[in-house]
């Protein structure tokens, strides 16, 4: 390797580094915002969010990477155009794509560990980091329950004065209120002087023992006139179990993905295999729905044609065949026939449009693999020669040129998913919406840097103005 690849790898890398350190520590406090609900007043330990944290910085490394990887290029070569070090290159016979050719390898070896990166640790990552925060409170029941506020566990809003025990979960001083489910049901009170915690990691349910306290309900009647009565139920009790199911307790929403779609959980591979189970699965259910449709199309067998005409050409009006009785008849079978082939077209609609949602998210999620391995290849051919037009380096322009373009990328590789998702466009061209829009900016801007053309150049803008002018108002002579 030349002195002169050296020297540029360096000065990169050196770039890359602090540029991908301090973006991924903002993106991590990004994360420690989103999540804040879920670590604060938990009394989790400094191992747990640890942990917590771990699991969840993989998943930055596809909005970190190729936005490091614009800043430094920017930085880099801005630096050096500013320098006149650019100058001295060309003056030596040394061309922009020969500069940037040590580069090149850097970044075709980083788009390469990226994609085995995106492939294997984001999976198991994403896999982990969803499946702690859900048994997060079967490992520590308590942890889900904080000390002088309401937590809401299940269909529960459960208040303790104290927490003690190993593990925390010995109670003193319960209160609980149950909610009322789908608006049903009267509002319910539990007060108990203490209680215990139990639950097993097998287990999805989690049982709260509560000793020494009294159960109130206020009982809604059937009758709307009762209601001004205001009945009410009270009773006392040495001993309560309340069993409350932990599989609905941490369901939060993550990158508008539900915890059931394991899309992001999948490698290419994986991927590969479960979207050939889905697509024969939604065949055959395509298949099936449409066989019996056509079987309980038809009219109501108990229905006779009048036998003196059974061997004569039938009319064009078929109902004239019957009787009035008759008719009305076959006009309530035909009228009950359609709404219910309606009702039954609609609902099978539905399921099949979420099916096919869930197909397009995993060929999303597949074509994801392959997308930020580009991405760095993308980002690199337009930073470099952008830092190498604009001739500015350090931290001032670079950053606002490489955040436009940025927010650019990620607008378009979030409009294009969303768009994808609906059914709006093929889950390809969704997913490299972005690459394919950006990639003649990347060929427009190495054209123009290794032609030493400025960024925009104004005489085409200027130079038609001028001539207006001369043709209003010609000089005097």
């Amino acid at each position: 390797m030349k002195i002169l690849d050296k020297y540029l790898l360096k000065t990169f890398l050196s770039t890359f580094t602090m540029v991908f350190v301090i973006l991924f520590f903002i993106f991590i406090l990004q994360t420690v915002w989103l999540f804040i609900a879920e670590l604060a007043g938990k009394d989790l330990d400094f191992l747990m969010i640890l942990k917590f944290l771990l699991f969840a910085m993989p998943r930055i490394i596809p909005l970190v990477l190729p936005l490091s990887v614009l800043l430094a290029s920017i930085m880099t070569f801005g630096n050096l155009a500013e320098n006149y070090e650019f100058s001295a290159m060309k003056s030596a016979g040394i061309s922009l794509q020969r500069a940037m050719r040590s580069l090149i390898i850097f970044i075709s070896l980083l788009s390469v560990v990226s994609f085995f990166f995106a492939n294997n640790v984001i999976p198991y990552a994403e896999y982990k980091f969803i499946n702690f925060r859900t048994n997060i409170a079967q490992v520590k029941p308590a942890l889900a329950i904080a000390e002088g506020q309401f937590s809401d566990v299940g269909f529960y809003s459960i208040k303790v004065n104290k927490k003690s025990g190993p593990n925390g979960n010995t109670l003193t001083g319960i209160t609980i209120h149950k909610k009322a489910v789908n608006g049903e049901g009267g509002k319910t009170v539990i007060k108990a002087k203490n209680g215990e915690l139990i639950s097993s990691e097998k287990s999805n349910t989690l049982q709260l023992v509560l000793n020494d306290g009294n159960y109130y309900e206020d009982i809604v009647p059937k009758k709307y006139e009762d209601r001004s009565k205001m009945p009410f139920a009270k009773s006392s009790f040495k001993k309560y179990t309340i069993n409350i199911d932990l599989s609905k307790l941490n369901q939060v929403d993550v990158n508008d993905a539900s915890i059931s779609n394991t899309n992001n959980m999948l490698n290419v591979s994986e991927l590969n295999y479960t979207l050939d189970s889905l697509h024969k699965n939604l065949k055959t259910d395509i298949v099936s729905f449409s066989e019996n449709i056509n079987l309980r199309n038809g009219i109501h067998r108990n229905t006779k044609v009048i036998p003196s005409i059974k061997n004569k050409p039938l009319p064009n009006d078929l109902l004239t065949l019957y009787t009035n009785e008759q008719k009305l008849d076959i006009l309530k079978v035909a009228e009950s026939t359609v709404e219910s082939l309606i009702f039954s077209i609609n609902g099978s609609n539905a399921d099949f449009e979420i099916k096919q949602k869930n197909i397009n998210n995993h060929i999303l999620s597949f074509y994801d693999k392959f997308v930020i391995a580009f991405a760095c290849f993308l980002m690199f051919f337009i930073g470099a020669p952008l830092g190498a037009i604009i001739r500015k380096g350090g931290l001032g322009l670079p950053i606002v040129f490489a955040i436009l373009i940025f927010i650019s990328f990620h607008f378009i590789n979030t409009f294009g998913k969303r768009i994808s998702q609906e059914n709006g466009l093929s889950p390809f061209l969704g997913a490299w919406m972005s690459s394919f829009i950006l990639s003649p900016l990347a060929v427009l801007l190495t054209y123009r840097a290794t032609n030493d053309i400025g960024l925009i150049n104004m005489d085409v803008i200027t130079v038609p103005i001028q001539k207006l002018f001369q043709k209003l108002f010609p000089p005097s002579k």
